[in-house]
């Protein structure tokens, strides 16, 4: 099981088309602080249907998108 299967399940559950996170959502989903691994373990998330768009150090936020 990932570390961040949690994050991919609330994602895949509130099926939506796209969800932009702040860092600090992200954490209270995972219960910890994404770090650089997240770049390795992203690539999971094609398994759930979606996928990451961009992540934006400067804003601190991460874009996830619907797979088509």
């Amino acid at each position: 099981m990932s570390k961040y299967e949690s994050l991919w399940k609330y994602i895949k559950e509130n099926k939506k088309e796209s969800y932009k996170l702040s860092y600090e959502e992200v954490k209270n989903i995972l219960g910890f602080n994404i770090d650089h691994s997240f770049l390795t373990y992203k690539k999971e998330l094609k398994e759930y249907g979606y996928e990451v768009s961009k992540i934006s150090m400067k804003e601190k936020t991460i874009i996830f998108k619907k797979i088509k």
